[in-house]
């Protein structure tokens, strides 16, 4: 298992929708998109786009473009091989990029009517992407397409105005990854993670600055990101988002931020405020838990093997945030990422078949492993913890780990708040480091966030 935090991050018949208005909306939309793109069509990985839909043999050529790095191109193309085997009428077109590149060539594709017929999709994107009618509503394909071996509350994520136009590829839980090498130097017990409170999260991390005189951190860092916000709304019985709007409020986002400050000044939990700046922009290796020097650390999950590899030990745990205790239910399970459908493929059938093998097919399932997270399908993702060891087999089981705390998903994030962890990061700095009070900050977030959507 391997981390995949790539954003920092992680889905029409084409003949009925080929001509009149919407056709020409989605030119416009996709054109102002590809506005900074590069002027090549090409997109980089296995080759140019050969061109998709049905031959004069019969057979299908349909094209799947996914951004990631060596490992998972090396996994999906051995799984597209073997898809092809078991679909000898259909041939994939294989290409891929890096994260940095990805959304600019795929938009500019998009633009010159050159789409992929299956893209990897993030999460942040989706409503962009499904509100400019570029994708194609899976509704068309259900009867290829089996969503009913996937958690409801995932499989919602992928739906935007209550269509689905996406395939939940995996799922990131967000949760506390525990170094008990720190705490076993400091002679320290861990309070019960299955009940503790954020007053006693607060109070042990305070306890693991003071007893090693400031060598460790309490806590790597702040939250600070678009899940742990929707997280921290849902503890507070509120929605970061409602009716595609900025429906947190001021007092609890005010909280949120208020941690920034918090952390840095006192008892320091997350070091003095110019560290945790660093822990912000440190990678997973260089950052305080990656070295070894922090008793805790919020993460996606996912990433505890990495996290494991970096610091050198085994000797490390996964538990749930703390809770509020005003909503059990605040949890929810985030994709990783998503397969979706262009709007605009000639092979809507053959594209669902692959996309529907790629996530539920136990031989993909074997092949992929949990590169892009945790599988989206239980059965896989079963299937895999029970042959998995050490702190891959923590992650694959941390799902049922905090099962009693999911509920369902929230609202899609709105077409125009794609910079919402980038507005996060900005806002605490400026609480961290006395720029702004939190209110004044929380306020600010508030407007920028809602001007963003609003303007979009």
């Amino acid at each position: 298992m391997s981390a995949h935090n790539e954003h920092g991050s992680g889905i029409h018949p084409t003949d009925r929708h080929q001509s009149g208005t919407r056709r020409t909306i989605t030119r416009k939309a996709v054109a102002v998109m590809a506005a900074t793109a590069a002027v090549t069509m090409v997109l980089s990985g296995c080759g140019a786009d050969s061109g998709s839909g049905r031959n004069e043999d019969g057979s299908v050529t349909i094209n799947l473009n996914w951004w990631g790095g060596d490992e998972r191109v090396k996994r999906t193309e051995e799984a597209v091989k073997a898809f092809e085997q078991s679909h000898p009428n259909i041939h994939v077109e294989m290409q891929y990029s890096d994260w940095s590149r990805y959304f600019d060539k795929l938009n500019t594709a998009i633009a010159g009517d050159n789409a992929p017929d299956v893209i990897q999709m993030d999460e942040a994107s989706l409503a962009t992407f499904a509100s400019q009618g570029i994708l194609l509503d899976l509704g068309e394909v259900s009867d290829v397409l089996d969503l009913s071996d996937i958690d409801q509350s995932l499989a919602d994520s992928g739906k935007w105005e209550g269509k689905q136009y996406a395939m939940p590829i995996s799922s990131t839980p967000f949760g506390l990854i525990i170094n008990h090498d720190v705490l076993d130097k400091l002679g320290l017990t861990l309070p019960d993670t299955s009940t503790w409170t954020w007053d006693e999260f607060i109070d042990f991390a305070a306890q693991v600055r003071k007893k090693s005189n400031g060598e460790y951190y309490g806590i790597n860092s702040t939250m600070g990101n678009g899940m742990s916000l929707h997280l921290w709304a849902r503890q507070n019985n509120e929605a970061l988002y409602t009716n595609g709007k900025v429906s947190i409020s001021v007092d609890t986002m005010t909280s949120y931020l208020q941690m920034a400050y918090d952390w840095t000044h006192g008892d320091e939990i997350a070091g003095t405020t110019d560290q945790w700046a660093e822990q912000h922009s440190a990678t997973l290796n260089q950052g305080a838990l990656g070295t070894g020097k922090a008793a805790m650390g919020f993460s996606q999950t996912t990433q505890l093997p990495a996290y494991v590899a970096a610091a050198g030990t085994e000797n490390m745990t996964l538990a749930p945030i703390p809770n509020l205790g005003k909503n059990p239910k605040y949890g929810y399970m985030k994709p990783g990422m998503h397969w979706v459908i262009s709007a605009s493929t000639k092979a809507p059938k053959e594209a669902a078949e692959l996309v529907n093998w790629l996530v539920n097919s136990e031989e993909a399932g074997d092949i992929l492993g949990s590169e892009r997270g945790l599988p989206a399908n239980k059965s896989i993702l079963k299937k895999m913890s029970s042959s998995a060891t050490g702190a891959d087999k923590q992650s694959l089981d941390f799902p049922e780990q905090i099962a009693d705390t999911i509920g369902d998903a929230p609202e899609p994030t709105p077409n125009g708040a794609s910079k919402l962890n980038e507005l996060i990061m900005r806002y605490e700095e400026d609480v961290a480091f006395g720029r702004m009070d939190a209110r004044s900050a929380a306020e600010a977030f508030i407007n920028d966030l809602s001007h963003s959507i609003e303007t979009a």
